[in-house]
């Protein structure tokens, strides 16, 4: 059995039902990551783009990892067979006629413009997922699931969002760190990050505020007691690993399941890379919670134990669960899709054996999603951790996480799905 939300984050009906594409494309309202039903605005920062590449004297490709890219599709024939195909059955505008991505070099090129921006903040319309703001019709096709599971596909994007992630670790990534209306660190950011002197490691007198790229910021550390950790003397207490939302909580979980279906249950040898150790876990429960752009992003240990394995697990990037039809009034979009994510994205496992023998062998699971997909591990196999103590974080993004617990683990859940739940919080009691 499980839970989940009810927030509706649909496709705009009246705007899409007279498309002559059927498989609607997939809307990214999640957990703020992208507009919250607002398809319009979406469509119009697409638009912007495509216009300015259209300025430009020649489409040139400044960055080699495009041109990799490029050849790779190119001289692969189902790659290329396959790119040509996603992009065949987009329309060349929305109902409202703004023009969409219809080939391979266009998105290439947009790629390419992206690779030296950082997110900008706009309380309007957060665009922070913009490769998969392009590949958003593609994210919605059977056929598109084919070509974006592709391994040489994902190579490729994986080096693609290395040369990212370094100009968002670099002090070149700070002109969006301004204290303007527009900016990360001005007044209305701060009206979505409240408390955030106060509860995070910063200098508001130094330029940044002390931050020393994009990265810095968004994997900002906390003050001593900002999260003060719940019951930290009581094993029975289990905390909040991450600052997030509740999205699902299922029991009586399967070895192996069909995750793709509708309902996309959890299948553990999956989740765990096939980790031998994934048996043990059969019948128990699942946790799960996602992030928001403007959240704390590191995470910690929910439980007193040893640290047992780690591992990062490198997913796909794109694969979404494909839709036949427009989606009903009650879709959801990526943010529907995090449980299937959980079998297939990039992830970071983290195998904890609690101290509490009520509790026993545990596992955290980050995962990324789409292009902020980087995890990175803080502890080793062997360490001893308490509750509340660093084991991770993700960088320039992240999406989710679940805590695995084994049939033996007995316990009352002390939160409810859809509430935002602080990092260190108690979120449940061993019975």
């Amino acid at each position: 059995m499980s839970a989940t939300p009810q927030n509706k984050l649909t496709l705009s009906h009246a705007q899409y039902a007279s498309s002559p594409f059927h498989n609607a494309p997939i809307h990214m309202g999640l957990g703020s990551w992208m507009c919250d039903d607002q398809p319009d605005h979406l469509n119009d920062w697409l638009e912007k783009w495509l216009t300015d590449l259209e300025k430009e004297p020649e489409p040139l490709l400044h960055q080699s990892v495009i041109e990799d890219f490029r050849n790779l599709i190119e001289t692969d024939p189902e790659v290329y067979m396959g790119f040509h195909r996603i992009f065949d059955g987009v329309p060349a505008k929305d109902p409202l006629g703004r023009r969409q991505v219809k080939d391979y070099k266009t998105m290439l090129r947009l790629f390419n413009g992206f690779l030296s921006k950082a997110p900008e903040f706009d309380n309007r319309f957060l665009v922070f997922l913009p490769f998969t703001a392009v590949l958003q019709w593609p994210l919605a096709m059977a056929n598109g699931l084919t070509i974006l599971i592709n391994r040489q596909v994902n190579d490729q994007f994986h080096r693609l969002f290395e040369v990212w992630s370094q100009f968002l670790a670099s002090t070149e990534s700070r002109y969006v760190l301004t204290e303007s209306e527009t900016g990360w660190l001005g007044p209305v950011a701060m009206k979505q990050m409240p408390n955030f002197v106060e509860t995070f490691v910063c200098d508001p007198k130094q330029p940044y505020w002390g931050f020393q790229s994009w990265d810095h910021f968004f994997a900002r550390p906390l003050r001593d007691g900002a999260r003060p950790v719940s019951s930290p003397g009581d094993s029975s207490i289990i905390t909040s690993a991450c600052e997030s939302k509740v999205l699902r909580i299922a029991y009586n979980v399967r070895e192996r399941e069909q995750f793709w279906i509708k309902g996309q249950p959890y299948s553990l040898a999956h989740m765990l890379n096939n980790h031998p150790e994934a048996r043990s876990f059969i019948g128990g429960t699942v946790y799960q919670a996602f992030l928001s752009p403007f959240y704390y992003h590191r995470w910690s240990s929910p439980v007193d134990g040893v640290v047992e394995r780690v591992e990062v697990v490198q997913g796909t990037y794109f694969a979404g669960v494909p839709s036949d039809q427009l989606p009903d009034e009650n879709a959801q979009a990526l943010q529907g899709q995090q449980s299937f994510l959980s079998q297939v994205a990039t992830r970071a496992l983290i195998f904890i054996k609690a101290n509490d023998p009520k509790i026993g062998l545990m596992c955290f699971i980050g995962i990324g999603m789409v292009e902020v997909s980087s995890c990175e591990i803080t502890v080793s196999k062997g360490q001893a951790v308490k509750k509340g103590d660093g084991i991770g974080t993700f960088h320039f993004g992240g999406s989710t996480h679940c805590l695995v617990f084994g049939p033996n683990t007995k316990m009352n859940f002390l939160v409810n799905v859809n509430t935002l739940v602080p990092v260190h919080q108690a979120i449940a009691q061993v019975q």
